[in-house]
């Protein structure tokens, strides 16, 4: 019945699709996008997805990263925002501030960041609290 340009796009599709930035080329702005994405190449600027984003060895960004999970094998100066797992090759430089659910450093990798990890530290009074109420 529907042809496939007619097809309605399913928004769980888009987070399979890879974007690619080749080594060689430099994007300075902004992105967004559902899909993930593998850096061979120079971003200055913001990378906005629920996705993954893989950065290999040639690949530099220099801004703000917010995204599902993240694999470095390249360089990083900013703000990182990983929801779950960030994971640091032996090549892997990172300068910045690190926001992450799980973290995983392989020996070699210079790691130069204030880190915050979600659930790692609990107030006091947090605990207090559920201590009296039950």
């Amino acid at each position: 019945m529907f042809s496939e340009k007619n097809k309605p796009v399913n928004n769980s599709d888009l987070t399979k699709e890879q974007n690619k930035i080749a080594q060689g080329t430099v994007f300075k702005g902004s992105i967004e996008s559902q899909g993930s994405f593998r850096i061979e190449g120079k971003v200055i600027g913001n990378i906005t997805t629920p996705g993954k984003i893989v950065v290999g060895k040639t690949g530099y960004i220099e801004g703000e990263i917010d995204c599902e999970n993240a694999d470095f094998e390249g360089e990083f100066k900013g703000q990182l925002k990983v929801k779950s797992l960030l994971t640091l090759r032996a090549t892997a430089k990172i300068e910045g501030d690190v926001f992450a659910d799980k973290l995983s450093i392989e020996p070699g990798a210079t790691f130069n960041a204030t880190c915050s990890m979600k659930g790692a530290v609990k107030s006091f009074t947090e605990n207090a609290k559920k201590e009296r109420s039950a």
